[in-house]
C-alpha cells in the first residue's frame, strides 16, 4: 500500500518477515561469505545484486537509503560518510577534469570551498551565480562543457530559497540536471523532485539525524534525467565502463538506476565514504520522528523570528516564514508547511557586539552543529566561513554581524527567555 509521508518516516525502506527483527538489524560487518567464486563474481560483474565488502554496500545502509529514497520520491538512493561526501559524489559523478559546473554562490561555506578549491584542483571549474539572478543571467554562466546546476532549497547560513522550478528551467535547457542540496528543508517541508529538480544530496548529520549523534550524507536520484538524451556530455553514463567489463549504467540499470548505480560502483569503490551501519541505525531512528520534529523547529523558530524582528538591539533578522521577507513568497510555494529551524540576524554593533551577545546565552550553545534537537548558536565569519575573504562573505551572504540561530525542539518561551536575557547584557 501506499504510505504517506508520515509513515514513511517510521516505517518506510524495511520490512520485516515472520519472526524477524522489528527494528533494522546493524550489519557490522566488513565481508559477506559466498559458496563459490563464480557467485562473488556475478558481484563484481553487476550481473547479480548482492553484498561483498561494505566498503561499496551494506544492509543496513541501504534499508535506511531506501526510506530517504521513498521520502523524496526518488528511485535509488546511496548513503555517504558525509553531506560533503554525498555533494562530491552527486558532481564527480558526472563531471571530471575539464568540465565546469554553475552554482549558487550562498551555498554553504565548505561546499563553498569543495568546489572552489578542492574540485578545481581536480580540473573542474564552477561558476558561482546569485540565486536571485534572472533566467538570462543563468544562462550567461552556462558553457558547451557545463555537466551541472547546483543549489540549496535553504541556503546555509544565508537562509536564501532557491526558485527550483527557475533553476530547472535553466539546466534542463542547457541538457544538464539541477542538483538540490535538501538538508535544512527536509522531504517534510520540501520534495525539490515534485518541482524539477534531478538529483537531492543531504546531510543527514542534520535534522534527519537530528540529536548530533552520527555525521552522514545521502545521494537521491529522481530517475527522470534523460542521460542517453546528452551521451556526448555524459560518456561516463552512457558509454562501456572498462573497469566494470564494459557495463553502460544506462543499458543495463535505466534511467531509474544508472546513476547512483555508477556512484556506488566506481566512486565508493574507489573514495570508499561509505556511512558505518553504526551510523545508519542511528540515523534510522532519528528519521522515525523527523516529521515530528520539523513541525517543532519551524514552530520555534517562528517565533523566535517575530521576537528579534520587534528588538531595538537586533538589526535585521532573515527567515523566510516572516511576512515581507524576500523569500517569504517563495517559500509559501516550496514549503507551505514551513521551512526549517535556522534564524540568522544581525546584532547591533556589528561583529565584537554579536560576538559578546554568544558569551551570554545560557540555553542555546555555540556550536559548528546545526538543526539539532537541542537549539545552537553559531558566529560563521569567525568559525565556517573564516576562510573567505569579505568579497566572498558578501556574495555569500554571510555578513561579520550575522549570528545562525539553530532552533531545536525545546519550549519557545525558554528560547525567548535565553535570547532576552543575553540581548540585555549588550
Amino acid at each position: 500500500m501506499d504510505l504517506h509521508l508520515d509513515s514513511v518516516c517510521v516505517q518506510g525502506g524495511y520490512t520485516p518477515g515472520n519472526g524477524e527483527p522489528r527494528q533494522i538489524p546493524i550489519i557490522q560487518s566488513t565481508t559477506f561469505k559466498y559458496a563459490t567464486s563464480e557467485d562473488m563474481g556475478k558481484l563484481f560483474d553487476l550481473e547479480a545484486s548482492g553484498y561483498f565488502y561494505t566498503r561499496l554496500q551494506n544492509p543496513t545502509n541501504d534499508a535506511v537509503a531506501a526510506k530517504i529514497c521513498a521520502l523524496e520520491g526518488g528511485t535509488a538512493a546511496m548513503l555517504t560518510s558525509s553531506g560533503q561526501a554525498a555533494n562530491f559524489y552527486a558532481v564527480f559523478n558526472i563531471a571530471g577534469c575539464g568540465d565546469h559546473v554553475v552554482a549558487s554562490s550562498t551555498i554553504y561555506g565548505g561546499t563553498y570551498n569543495l568546489f572552489a578549491v578542492t574540485m578545481k584542483r581536480m580540473g573542474i571549474e564552477f561558476t558561482f551565480v546569485n540565486p536571485d539572478a534572472t533566467e538570462e543571467e543563468l544562462d550567461a554562466a552556462f558553457r558547451p562543457n557545463t555537466k551541472a546546476l547546483f543549489g540549496e532549497t535553504i541556503a546555509n547560513p544565508a537562509l536564501t530559497v532557491l526558485d527550483i522550478e527557475k533553476f530547472a528551467r535553466v539546466a534542463h535547457r542547457h541538457g544538464v540536471p539541477l542538483i538540490v542540496d535538501n538538508t535544512f528543508a527536509t522531504p517534510v517541508n520540501c520534495r525539490p523532485f515534485e518541482w524539477g529538480a534531478d538529483i537531492v544530496t543531504h546531510s543527514t548529520t542534520k535534522y534527519m539525524d537530528g540529536h548530533g549523534a552520527g555525521v552522514g550524507g545521502c545521494i537521491v536520484d529522481s530517475g527522470k534525467f534523460d542521460w542517453t538524451k546528452y551521451a556526448d556530455k555524459f560518456p561516463g553514463l552512457c558509454t562501456p565502463d572498462d573497469s566494470y567489463h564494459g557495463v553502460v549504467y544506462t543499458e543495463r540499470f535505466g534511467l531509474e538506476g544508472a546513476y547512483i548505480t555508477k556512484a556506488t560502483a566506481q566512486l565508493m569503490r574507489d573514495f570508499g565514504s561509505i556511512q558505518s551501519p553504526q551510523n545508519a541505525f542511528l540515523l534510522n531512528l532519528g528519521l522515525e520522528s523527523l516529521h515530528v520534529r520539523m513541525q517543532r523547529h519551524c514552530e520555534n523558530a517562528q517565533a523566535v523570528a517575530e521576537y528579534l524582528q520587534g528588538h531595538d538591539k537586533i538589526a535585521w533578522v532573515e527567515y523566510c516564514g516572516l511576512p515581507g521577507n524576500k523569500y517569504y513568497e517563495l517559500a509559501q510555494k516550496y514549503m507551505p508547511s514551513g521551512s526549517c529551524g535556522v534564524v540568522s540576524f544581525g546584532v547591533k554593533g556589528g561583529r565584537k557586539a554579536a560576538e559578546n551577545f554568544m558569551k551570554h546565552l545560557k540555553m542555546a550553545a555555540i556550536e559548528t552543529h546545526v538543526a539539532d534537537a537541542r537549539t545552537c548558536c553559531l558566529h560563521p565569519a569567525s568559525a565556517t566561513h573564516r576562510q573567505m575573504n569579505d568579497e566572498e562573505l558578501r556574495a555569500a551572504g554571510v555578513g561579520p554581524d550575522l549570528v545562525r540561530l539553530s532552533c531545536g525542539i525545546e519550549d519557545k518561551r525558554d528560547l525567548i527567555a535565553d535570547l532576552e536575557q543575553a540581548l540585555a547584557q549588550i
